[in-house]
């Protein structure tokens, strides 16, 4: 009687161990959200709504924080060894999945594992498009492959970062067409987003979201994009397989995650919130018109699909290989 009187005085104080340790009304103070990007690109349109929704939800503050540097490994690895508190959550591209394989290719230690992380929900998926210059002298796929062709080298294209989700998609497409081209990467897709509008690039590889904007204000012109069915923020543009490339297959998915350790009664907190807030409406919407539309999926989903995501992608960096 004594023990049992004891053990529920400590709950009571909020000492005990397992939930009551993390408090039992989680959560009581605000969270960070690292994006592991800079302002501009697809991670930061996903993350900004998404952090409002969250908070709205969570009636806690979701603060976001761009922590960009080396392809998304410096702001994942912060994520990964942060407190498994609930309070650090990380909004990641696919290159999640890429950067420690790429770090194996080049002879370095991971700054992370992916085991170090456990999944919440995935957001969106989108397949990148190939854009360019609208004064670009390429109108179509098959003009820029063959110029690139005749042209070996004369041409560059920029980059998130080596390895990432914007190179990557270009390497499997140089690799299939049989072109070169030299990459430039930068430390983010905002950035070479903006080398390309200003002149610095010749093409890229970006989500829609990041692209859409400029296409529609005429800036940019998109020639294909690596997916298997239509976009929604580009309907009528055809794909690498429809035009003649099959198995040149890229998606630049979104999605939330936390510290391995994290305990399930959080898991299960942010589960739920996630959920809630991929289906409404307003997020809906506004996801749509950044031309990412929701494509949601809950953590074991999810995880089966990330399993496969990761081992593709696997292949494709130990084809691109070590840079020089």
């Amino acid at each position: 009687m004594i023990q049992r009187r004891s053990v529920c005085a400590l709950a009571a104080l909020g000492l005990g161990t397992g939930a009551w340790a993390q408090g039992p009304h989680y959560p009581e103070r605000p969270i960070t959200m690292i994006v592991p990007f800079p302002p501009g690109g697809v991670a930061d349109t996903v993350a900004r709504p998404l952090a409002e929704a969250l908070t709205q939800e969570l009636k806690q503050a979701v603060i976001v924080e761009n922590k960009a540097g080396a392809g998304g490994a410096l702001g994942i690895g912060t994520a990964a060894r942060s407190a498994a508190d609930g309070y650090t959550v990380l909004l990641s591209l696919s290159s999640i999945s890429i950067l420690p394989e790429a770090d194996l290719v080049l002879g370095r230690k991971p700054s992370y594992q992916t085991s170090q992380f456990k999944p919440i929900a995935r957001f969106t998926a989108d397949p990148t498009v190939l854009v360019v210059r609208a004064e670009a002298p390429w109108k179509t796929l098959a003009e820029f492959v063959a110029d690139a062709q005749q042209h070996p080298g004369a041409y560059n294209y920029g980059s998130s970062g080596n390895y990432g989700t914007m190179h990557v998609p270009m390497e499997m497409l140089k690799s299939a067409a049989g072109f070169r081209m030299v990459h430039i990467p930068y430390t983010g897709a905002g950035p070479a987003i903006t080398a390309l509008l200003g002149g610095q690039v010749d093409a890229l590889a970006s989500g829609p979201a990041s692209v859409a904007q400029h296409i529609r204000a005429g800036k940019l012109r998109a020639l294909a994009h690596w997916g298997t069915a239509p976009l929604a923020a580009l309907p009528e543009l055809p794909s690498l397989k429809q035009l003649g490339y099959p198995g040149v297959e890229f998606a630049q998915w979104s999605a939330l995650f936390v510290p391995a350790g994290t305990p399930d009664e959080i898991v299960q907190r942010l589960r739920a919130a996630a959920r809630k807030v991929a289906a409404e409406p307003q997020l809906q919407q506004q996801m749509l018109k950044a031309g990412s539309p929701i494509a949601y999926q809950d953590a074991p989903e999810f995880q089966s699909y990330w399993s496969a995501d990761a081992a593709a992608m696997t292949t494709a960096v130990r084809r691109i290989g070590k840079l020089e």
